[in-house]
């Protein structure tokens, strides 16, 4: 028995995470609607292996179906996801900061804002949370493991919002894996790029002790001022 009952879910981003998690979902008994940045025929093939549960859509598609939605874009495309219609709704913000990848972001180089942070800003009525972030794709649907399995891996998550980091903890759960909640957006930082935390296969009390080694970037700078 899984601890979310079969819901509709968005999917926006269908890179490695997105085509990941549509199919661990989607074996899970949830009805998927997964868009990118390039149009919903690109998906075709995509959709067509996933079967009758998933279909593909425009970005405001995936957050309009949703129930909840999950975000899974290039840092520097995230000002283009729709906010309207997800007002109200929980968000799972899969995103990193590559600043070779998405150019450097004064805010984030400094260790002022994170990357969920910024999602939330730009996400004001909705509840985001941080999730898989922290494990290659490639992992996620072959590292979890039953509840109460010995040395079961763990994964963070980060939310303002109680309900949201519990969302993701149920989600963890029924794809195999324990949860660590970081506390605020502002702590997210802990599990991303760069730090202890980031993309080992931990358990529960690693992960706890990762997170708490973890050193911001930027703030030798931020306390020398």
């Amino acid at each position: 028995m899984t601890n979310i009952a079969p819901t509709d879910i968005g999917i926006i981003g269908a890179g490695h995470i997105g085509g990941t998690l549509a199919r661990g979902l989607v074996a899970l008994g949830h009805r998927v609607t997964i868009a990118n940045s390039r149009g919903p025929e690109t998906l075709a093939e995509l959709v067509a292996e996933l079967g009758p549960n998933a279909k593909a859509g425009t970005p405001t598609e995936a957050a309009e179906a949703g129930e909840f939605v999950i975000v899974t874009v290039p840092l520097k495309a995230y000002r283009d996801i729709p906010a309207e219609p997800l007002a109200g709704k929980i968000v799972i913000d899969t995103n990193n900061y590559y600043w070779e990848r998405d150019g450097h972001v004064a805010e984030l180089d400094a260790g002022e804002a994170t990357v969920s942070g910024l999602l939330q800003a730009h996400l004001p009525q909705s509840k985001v949370a941080k999730g898989f972030n922290h494990i290659t794709s490639t992992s996620i649907l072959t590292d979890g493991t039953p509840a109460g399995t010995p040395e079961r891996r763990a994964l963070a998550t980060a939310s303002d919002f109680e309900e949201a980091a519990a969302l993701v903890t149920a989600l963890y759960d029924d794809l195999g894996y324990d949860t660590v909640v970081i506390g605020p957006l502002e702590e997210s930082w802990r599990a991303e790029r760069d730090q202890p935390a980031y993309v080992s296969s931990q358990n529960r009390d690693e992960l706890v002790a990762n997170l708490a080694r973890a050193e911001r970037a930027g703030a030798e700078r931020v306390t020398a001022e």
